[in-house]
Order: structure tokens, then sequence, then C-alpha cells
């Protein structure tokens, strides 16, 4: 795998995260606009993937209590999965987490990748409920 996975913390880099965002959520899954760019960027750190100079995955982290981080975002182009960069991204998100002394980390996950997040050892924590549409589980891991 010839992917960077990285700290988005360029104009260019946070762009380029903005834009797989746009591309699975908004063109392929339907979430409206307004509701992915939920107006909590500048309150996160963004991650992206990129292959040269394609971007091909995404995620954010945001401190939403004192030691806990919300995973949310995270995305890889339709055409890049299975290939283990959402893997490397959360890995990336974890490690960047544990640095600013956040030691447990909560998402809301879409069901359909809930297995994907079971195997890097996050736990289920809530029945099935929806969120833009699309049929969501709470999750969560300790770090």
């Amino acid at each position: 795998m010839s992917v960077d996975v990285r700290a988005a913390d360029s104009d260019a880099d946070r762009e380029a995260a903005l834009s797989v965002r746009r591309e699975v959520f908004i063109q392929e899954q339907g979430v409206p606009e307004d509701i992915e760019m939920d107006g909590k960027d500048d309150e996160a750190v963004h991650f992206v993937a990129t292959d040269g100079d394609e971007p091909v995955g995404a995620a954010r982290l945001r401190e939403v209590e004192s030691g806990v981080g919300k995973v949310e975002r995270v995305a890889v182009v339709a055409d890049r999965r299975g290939e283990g960069i959402g893997r490397e991204l959360m890995a990336t998100l974890e490690s960047a987490a544990a640095d600013r002394d956040i030691d447990r980390l909560v998402m809301h996950a879409q069901t359909h990748v809930e297995e994907f997040y079971r195997n890097l050892d996050y736990e289920t924590t809530s029945d099935v409920f929806e969120e833009a549409g699309i049929d969501h589980v709470e999750m969560e891991k300790a770090l």
C-alpha cells in the first residue's frame, strides 16, 4: 500500500479530507450537506489518507469531554475499500488521541461497518438508531 495517512495539518490536507467526506457521505450515501458539514470541523483534528496527490480516506476526532474523544466522519472512497486504509486511519487517529491524553473513544458507527470497528476492539454500547437516514450504533473503546 503506497498510501500516506497523517494528521491534516495544512489547508490542502484539510480540503483533501473534506473532498473524501463529500464524495462518500454526500454523493454516495445521500447525506444532506448541512448535516455532513455540521459546523464542528474547526474544533476537530482531521486526518487524511492520500495515494500520491489523490485523497482516498478521511477521519476526524473531537474531544467531547475531558479524556473522551469522538471519532467521526471516517471514510474511504469506494474503489479503495478493503485495502487497509480504514485501519491505518483509525491507528493514526487513536495514536493522536492518546498523545492528547484521551483515554476513551466513542463513535456513532454505521451498522454496515460495525464489524470493522469490533475487529479494532470497539464495543457496541447501544441499540440501532437512525442518523442522517442511516442506521447507526454507539461504540466505544478504552485506549
